[in-house]
């Protein structure tokens, strides 16, 4: 007598909440949930054929990380609002017009 043949269930794969890992494909179904997820709890890998491709997190932690927040807005910010502005560090160079050359 044959055994009833057993029909396979495809389960989609639930990632654990905390450093998730998604595969590429279940992401791109469930982009909802992924959005969801990294902004309340966490960083969501995204895998390419078994290999970490790509972060999802929420745009302030993403700015913390890139220091994009702190940033000066131009050159001149940057050296005005530098620490070393009142440190007493002599920056000035004694010009330099060239070496005697015999023509």
């Amino acid at each position: 007598m044959k055994k009833p043949r057993q029909t396979e269930t495809r389960k989609i794969a639930t990632p654990v909440t905390t450093g998730a890992r998604w595969q590429l494909q279940t992401a791109k179904a469930r982009f909802s949930e992924v959005f969801r997820l990294a902004r309340t709890e966490g960083p969501q890998w995204i895998t390419r054929q078994g290999k970490e491709a790509v972060v999802v997190l929420p745009a302030e932690e993403f700015e913390n990380l890139t220091a994009r927040a702190n940033q000066p807005s131009s050159l001149v910010q940057f050296f005005a609002e530098s620490p070393l502005v009142n440190s007493g560090i002599n920056l000035e160079r004694d010009p330099d017009y060239g070496r005697p050359v015999d023509l």
